[in-house]
């Protein structure tokens, strides 16, 4: 008997938020686009991603370093729709 994978979480919310569905209003589009890391959040994403290189990742720091992987494709998928919206508008 075979097992069904369950969905990744990038799966669920690419069904969610539609990213190749360019239906915002280009003033929501354009707020989309501005969203961001502060620096400090960038800042510890590279300071992270240097001891992930090195092998040297904490259990918690593993745990973080992946809470911002799924924060950045969150943004990912959210500023894809933003751009289908402004290439539609």
């Amino acid at each position: 008997m075979s097992t069904i994978e369950p969905p990744l979480e990038s799966e669920i919310l690419s069904r969610v938020i539609l990213p190749h569905d360019g239906s915002l209003s280009s003033e929501a589009a354009e707020a989309l686009l501005k969203l961001q890391f502060p620096e400090e959040d960038t800042n510890r994403m590279n300071e992270l991603a240097g001891k992930n290189r090195l092998g040297e990742l904490s259990d918690s720091e593993r745990d973080e370093m992946t809470r911002y992987s799924r924060v950045g494709n969150l943004l990912s998928l959210l500023r894809s729709k933003a751009r289908q919206s402004l290439k539609n508008d």
